[in-house]
C-alpha cells in the first residue's frame, strides 16, 4: 500500500503560481512513477505531469509546457508540482498518483495509488 497527500492548493489570480506537494508513505519503495492530474467540473481525470522515481526523466501535457514543473525528492518522499504563469482553465481538483507497475505515465489506469487531491483556482 502507498499512501499519497497532496496540498498546496489554493485560489489565485491569473499569471500567479503555486506549488503543489505530494507526500508518499508506506511501500514507497516500488513505485516507478508518481504523476499529477487533474480534474475540472464536468471532465475527464486528465494527465498534467509525471516524473520517474530512479532517474527523474519528465513528462508534460502540452497544456502546460513551459508553465509547470515536475520535480521529486526522494529522501522526503516527496513529489512537488510548480505552476507558474496560471490560467484561469488550470482550475480543477489536482491529483497525485503513484505507480508501481507496467512502464508508462499518461493513462490514469496504470496509477494504483491516489491522493484525496486537492482543489486549485484560478480567477481571470
Amino acid at each position: 500500500q502507498v499512501h499519497l497527500v497532496e496540498s498546496g492548493g489554493g485560489l489565485m489570480q491569473a499569471g500567479g503560481s503555486l506549488r503543489l506537494s505530494c507526500a508518499a508513505s508506506g511501500r514507497t519503495f516500488g513505485i516507478n512513477t508518481m504523476g499529477w492530474f487533474r480534474q475540472a467540473l464536468g471532465k475527464e481525470r486528465e494527465f498534467v505531469a509525471a516524473i520517474t522515481w530512479s532517474l527523474g526523466n519528465t513528462y508534460y501535457a502540452d497544456s502546460v509546457k513551459g508553465r509547470f514543473t515536475i520535480s521529486r525528492d526522494n529522501a522526503k518522499n516527496t513529489v512537488y508540482l510548480q505552476m507558474n504563469t496560471l490560467k484561469p482553465e488550470d482550475t480543477g481538483v489536482y491529483y497525485c498518483a503513484a505507480n508501481l507497475g507496467p512502464l508508462g505515465f499518461r493513462q490514469p489506469n496504470l496509477y494504483a495509488y491516489w491522493g484525496q487531491g486537492t482543489q486549485v483556482t484560478v480567477s481571470s
